[in-house]
C-alpha cells in the first residue's frame, strides 16, 4: 500500500507542475465543494498544471506495459489466422489507446486534486481529518456564502461552527 502510494505520488509529481505558494482558504473551500459535487475543479485554484508531454510519456509506458505482454502471448496465434482480423484488431486497439488518454488525464487530475486538497486542508484545518470533516466544512462554507461572511472572518466562522458540532 505504501509503495503504491509512493509510486502514485512520484508519477503525479512528474506529470504536474505545482506552485510553491500556499493555497488560499477560500480557493481550497471552493475547490473542495466542486470536488465533492463531482464538478471539474479549476487546477489553478489549487496551484497545479499539467505537463502534457510528460503525461503522454507516462501514458505510453503504461500502455506498453499492458500491450507488450499481451502481444507477445498472442503473436503466434494471430500470425496463423487471416490478416484482416489482425488489421481490424489493430484499428480497435489504436482507437482504444487514443480514447484512453482522456480517461487517464481525468483520473490523474482527480488524484492530484485530492492530493492538493488534503495538503491545503492540513495547512488550514490541521486538527480536523479531511476524510471525516470535508463534507461538514463544505456545508458550513455554503452557509457562510449565503450569509455573506467576509474572507477575513471565514476561517473563524468555520472553526466556530466545527467546534459546536
Amino acid at each position: 500500500m505504501n509503495r503504491e502510494k509512493n509510486i502514485k505520488n512520484y508519477i503525479l509529481n512528474y506529470i504536474y507542475a505545482t506552485s510553491k505558494q500556499p493555497i488560499l482558504l477560500k480557493d481550497m473551500l471552493v475547490a473542495s465543494v466542486q470536488f465533492s459535487n463531482d464538478m471539474e475543479v479549476d487546477s489553478s485554484r489549487l496551484g497545479f498544471r499539467l505537463r502534457l508531454t510528460r503525461a503522454y510519456l507516462v501514458y505510453v509506458w503504461l500502455v506498453l506495459a499492458v500491450l507488450l505482454p499481451i502481444s507477445l502471448l498472442t503473436h503466434k496465434m494471430l500470425a496463423k489466422i487471416d490478416s484482416h482480423i489482425s488489421i481490424v484488431g489493430a484499428m480497435i486497439i489504436t482507437a482504444l489507446i487514443f480514447m484512453g488518454f482522456n480517461y487517464f488525464k481525468d483520473i490523474i487530475k482527480k488524484e492530484m486534486t485530492k492530493s492538493r486538497l488534503k495538503k491545503a486542508w492540513n495547512l488550514h484545518f490541521p486538527f480536523f481529518d479531511y476524510e471525516e470533516y470535508a463534507n461538514k466544512v463544505n456545508e458550513i462554507f455554503e452557509e457562510a456564502m449565503r450569509e455573506e461572511v467576509s474572507k477575513r472572518d471565514l476561517q473563524k466562522y468555520i472553526l466556530d461552527r466545527l467546534t459546536n458540532i
